[in-house]
């Protein structure tokens, strides 16, 4: 495994860090998408400013995407290797309004929004809000 977070954070040209890996491998193996709380109780040894600038850099490199769901708390998941939009990277995702966990649904067609005349997108944000597979 960490072979493969040294190769995508030097794909990102990122100088692989102690932390920079260990912040990279909780992402990857998070099913949702995480927020800077849940990277302080997961890492409590490691200082605020620390955690969100490498949050920051990951996001500048196109490594990580944020997620601004609704809950006041921006989110953070890893982007698809493939990955170079200008950082919104265009897929749907799903709040839980039971546990609060906010996935990236990939494979969940965008639907074409159509602007009137003189308006120019520059971000969309798509959340869908229901309950999730485990909360059933």
């Amino acid at each position: 495994m960490k072979e493969k977070i040294d190769r995508k954070l030097e794909a990102k040209s990122i100088k692989p860090t102690a932390m920079r890996q260990l912040i990279l491998e909780y992402l990857m193996e998070s099913r949702n998408a995480v927020s800077l709380a849940d990277l302080e109780d997961k890492f409590d040894y490691a200082d605020r400013s620390t955690l969100f600038r490498t949050l920051k850099t990951f996001e500048k490199h196109k490594l990580i995407h944020c997620i601004e769901d609704g809950t006041g708390s921006q989110k953070y998941a890893v982007c698809l290797d493939a990955c170079e939009v200008d950082h919104e990277d265009f897929h749907v995702h799903f709040l839980c309004e039971k546990c609060h966990q906010t996935y990236c649904l990939y494979d969940v067609e965008v639907p074409a929004i159509k602007l009137p005349s003189g308006f120019t997108p520059e971000a969309i944000n798509l959340i869908v809000k229901g309950v999730c597979h485990a909360c059933r």
